[in-house]
């Protein structure tokens, strides 16, 4: 049926549901970079505590460290320095 304006029942707002949203579910409140662009945004902390991913030049194996050279244990321990590596 179609009230006085011309809507029908199932338009019409109930009065438990709002029109205004909740100030949390705007993106400018819970993400004030949204505007920005992927690019433009900052990176997120990362959570795995400081290590990176590397290759040992060496030998080719690939590990996660927090150390500054990218030498793994093994080679480390044979006396390849970092600079006689491939």
């Amino acid at each position: 049926m179609k009230d006085q304006n011309g809507n029908s029942e199932n338009d019409q707002i109930h009065p438990d549901q709002s029109q205004k949203g909740n100030p949390a579910d705007c993106t400018c409140v819970s993400n004030p970079y949204a505007s920005l662009p992927p690019e433009l945004r900052p990176k997120p902390k990362s959570t795995m505590g400081g290590l990176r991913k590397v290759t040992c030049p060496n030998c080719g194996l690939k590990y996660w460290t927090n150390r500054q050279i990218d030498l793994c244990i093994d080679c480390e321990k044979k006396g390849v320095q970092h600079s006689e590596t491939k």
